[in-house]
């Protein structure tokens, strides 16, 4: 189990968030929504323990990282059972979109890697354009590449911001059915996603967060039928400008 506990995030005198509880099963997906500005990514920086909180833990699986990180204690991150992937998706621009692919795994004792490869190529209709450099593919191209490269770690814990964004319908259904198939091999994803459709159809379990803070957590239906006047304002305005 991935699970934060009662944590709490500021950049200076500002809070962005406070005492925030959320968890990710192996096997499930968990999907976060709510306004921009909220906290979201900040969030899911802490949770890749790519961003240090100021108060609360996380736990990975028998790991506990708790904060304010003791002055003088190593920090020895499990990547990459947590892997991240990006708005920005960080691919290298003077390597093609496959060698983009395949350098973090390069050292890979385990598996398969050229077969897996051709398995993602395939999965995310990635053929036509992989041996392209990043330049010379669109944003949803590029999008398709960081997710296939993040899944060739192996993780044990996928986090996910916006990964669908520049995909267009019939992409987003396939990336989502993927999604699917990794509950089979035991993966927690964690998804950041303004598309309430795809939250709908993809989520386990979903959680609202505004104001920096968790107001709201359950199952997909309460998209449908939210308990909090919090998140019903918010689908309201979405429902609104739909």
């Amino acid at each position: 189990m991935l699970e934060a506990r009662n944590l709490s995030f500021s950049y200076g005198d500002k809070q962005v968030f406070r005492n925030v509880n959320l968890s990710v099963a192996p096997g499930g997906i968990t999907v976060l929504i709510g306004p921009s500005g909220t906290g979201k990514t900040t969030l899911l920086r802490c949770l890749a323990l790519l961003e240090p909180a100021q108060s609360g833990e996380i736990q990975v699986d028998d790991e506990i990282f708790s904060y304010p990180w003791p002055q003088g204690k190593a920090f020895v991150p499990p990547w990459p059972k947590l892997t991240t992937v990006f708005q920005q998706l960080f691919l290298w621009p003077h390597m093609t979109l496959r060698q983009n692919i395949l350098l973090p795994v390069s050292r890979r004792k385990t598996g398969d890697i050229n077969a897996e490869l051709e398995n993602l190529i395939d999965a995310f209709d990635m053929r036509d354009f992989i041996d392209n450099y990043p330049n010379e593919a669109s944003l949803g191209q590029r999008q398709r590449v960081a997710l296939a490269r993040a899944l060739m770690l192996e993780p044990r814990y996928l986090l996910l911001d916006e990964i669908t964004s520049a995909l267009d319908v019939e992409q987003i259904a396939k990336i989502l059915s993927y999604l699917k198939t990794l509950r089979g091999k035991n993966i927690g994803i964690f998804i950041i996603t303004h598309l309430l459709g795809f939250a709908r159809h993809a989520a386990d379990r979903v959680v609202f967060m505004a104001d920096g803070e968790i107001a709201e957590s359950g199952g997909p239906d309460i998209l449908r039928n939210p308990q909090s006047e919090r998140l019903g304002q918010f689908l309201s305005v979405i429902a609104a400008a739909s």
